[in-house]
Order: structure tokens, then C-alpha cells, then sequence
């Protein structure tokens, strides 16, 4: 997933347009495709070991993205080659290894709630490395929602992640990353389609992906494991659904409608992800839905508009 949701450049960002059935129903899909991410990456595991996972998904969305490389890579300026190259790994390149490994030992509607810490990276980093600017009211928010991670780290096993701290922290390290991307494209970047960023970024990975797959056992995982195509079968339709396609109808969710409207999907991907927790066996306990009101409360209060200081020399 490469988090693109909170650096869409439109003309207006306050504006707000009229919400049919239509944007309705857009909304509800990503929030399904995007809440289910998680427990794709669970089944996808069934069969793949994590770097093979990552690999699949990173060229798998590159292969859909490529009939637009060409033309899109043509409109990217020498200068901003560099924050390309940072959204690319930040934001879909290494976290795509980070969550196979730390889905090895956390539960998938855990991963989903961990995951949902992204708009508070967001706005922390923005402000003490991108120069953002930062109502001191949003510091409860960040806080609040620090509070509900720590209660999922805390509690280890009563919480679903398993009796090592790393493996959720990979997903917090993810998050980061997402939270770098997203400043990245915000402050550099945001003359630049999500096609055009997308499409890119994907290129850059792509190939080295396909390299490291093919170093890897995987003829012999699909020769001697009977779980093997049904894996791929997962982890395609998080990559061309939860990738590719939802990121471009995303974009036209926030054209259809407003910026504000298409930022609930930050709120009911967490939902979608503890539902298939459920009903795939994870024991969905107080410490889930603690966490799940502390960290949605924190990313509500700080919801709003990222202001970038942009200076001569970036």
C-alpha cells in the first residue's frame, strides 16, 4: 500500500462537493479492499516465507503500473529523483517486508489497529523534519493514540502480538515510514498525479523485487507445498486490488468529493481489519477495542490540513 491518501493535490482542499451513491460506494470498497490487506497477508504466509511475500507484492503492482511508467516517468523532473527514490522505499518498498515478517508473530486485526498510527507518524514527523506547521491542541490527539498503541504492546499476548515486542514494532517502523512518504510527497512532490508518483515509485523497486524473488526457493515452494497457488492467488489480489486499483480510485474519490470525506476511510479500515480477525479465529479481546477507540481518538483529534513551509532551497 503505498499511502498516497493524505498528499492528493487538489485545487481546494476545504471544498466540498456532493456525496452520492456513487462516492458512497467508493468508500465502502476501499475500506474493504484496504481493511482486508491484512488478513491477505496472513494467507498469503500459509505458503510464502515474508521476503518472498514482499517480493510478490511489490511486482505484482509494479507489473500493473507499468503500462503507465513510461509515459508517467517522462514527467518527473532531475531535481525531485530523490524523493522518489525515499516515497518509494518509505512508503511501499520496505514496509511491504516489514509487515510480512511482523505478521509472522501478530495477528492481522492487531496489524490493522497498528497500522492506523499512520496519520499520527504523519503529523509528527512533518512537524520536527518537514517543517510543518502544528496546533498545540493536536498534541493531546498524538498522545491519546500513543496511549492506545501502548496498550497493544503492553499486554503482548492478551493483545494479540504475539511474546515478542519486535515483531509490532516492525509494523510501528512501517508506520513511520508511511508517515515519511507521505511529507515527502506532501512537501516535494505534491505537483505530481498519484498516478504519476505511484506509477514511478513502483518502477524504481520492481525489478530488484523480481531479482530477490527469483534468488529465493520459490520454484520449490510451488513444486512441494499444496498452499502455494492459493497464496499467490492472496497475495495478487492484495497487490492489483489493495495497490493498484485502490489508489487510483481513491484519487477520484477525493475529486468526486472532498478531502475531508475521503479521509473516513483512515477510521473504518481498522473495523474491516478486526472483522475478518474475528471471523478467521483471532480472539478479539477488551485490549483490542481499547486500543482501536484510543488510537481512533487520537488520529480524529488530529485530523485537519498539513501546512508545508516550503523555502528556495527544497
Amino acid at each position: 500500500m503505498l499511502h498516497l491518501q493524505k498528499c492528493i493535490p487538489i485545487a481546494n482542499p476545504n471544498q466540498s462537493k456532493n456525496i452520492d451513491l456513487v462516492s458512497i460506494g467508493i468508500l465502502a470498497a476501499l475500506c474493504l479492499v484496504w481493511g482486508s490487506s491484512f488478513i491477505l497477508i496472513k494467507k498469503s504466509l500459509l505458503a510464502f516465507s515474508p521476503v518472498q511475500l514482499a517480493c510478490f507484492r511489490i511486482g505484482i503492482a509494479g507489473l500493473a503500473f507499468s503500462p503507465f511508467l513510461i509515459n508517467e516517468f517522462r514527467k518527473i523532473k532531475k531535481k525531485d529523483y530523490p524523493y522518489l527514490l525515499v516515497v518509494s522505499l518509505c512508503g511501499s518498498g520496505i514496509p511491504a517486508y516489514l509487515y510480512a515478517v511482523a505478521q509472522t508473530n501478530v495477528s492481522s486485526s492487531v496489524a490493522g489497529l497498528l497500522n492506523s498510527m499512520t496519520p499520527l507518524f504523519t503529523l509528527l514527523l512533518g512537524y520536527f523534519f518537514f517543517r510543518t506547521r502544528i496546533d498545540s491542541s493536536k498534541v493531546g490527539g498524538v498522545l491519546i493514540g500513543f496511549v492506545g498503541v501502548s496498550l497493544l504492546l503492553l499486554f503482548g499476548k492478551e493483545a494479540g502480538v504475539g511474546d515478542k515486542l519486535l515483531y509490532p514494532m516492525l509494523i510501528v517502523i512501517a508506520t513511520i515510514g508511511y508517515g515519511t512518504s507521505v511529507n515527502t510527497v506532501g512537501k516535494f512532490l505534491k505537483d505530481y498525479s498519484a498516478i504519476t508518483i505511484s506509477s514511478v515509485a513502483f518502477g524504481i523497486i520492481t525489478i530488484p523485487a523480481i531479482l530477490i524473488l527469483l534468488s529465493t526457493n520459490i520454484f520449490e515452494v510451488f513444486e512441494t507445498s499444496d498452499k502455494a497457488w492459493s497464496s499467490l492467488m492472496y497475495v495478487s489480489i492484495l497487490s492489483f486490488f489493495g495497490t493498484f486499483l485502490a489508489n487510483i480510485f481513491f484519487y477520484k474519490l477525493v475529486q468526486r468529493t472532498s478531502p475531508l470525506f475521503s479521509s473516513t476511510v483512515s477510521y473504518l479500515i481498522p473495523l474491516v481489519a478486526l472483522a475478518w480477525g474475528y471471523f478467521d479465529g483471532e480472539v478479539i479481546g477488551l485490549y483490542h477495542i481499547l486500543g482501536f477507540v484510543l488510537i481512533l481518538s487520537g488520529v480524529y483529534l488530529t485530523r485537519g490540513k498539513q501546512e508545508y513551509n516550503v523555502s528556495k532551497e527544497s
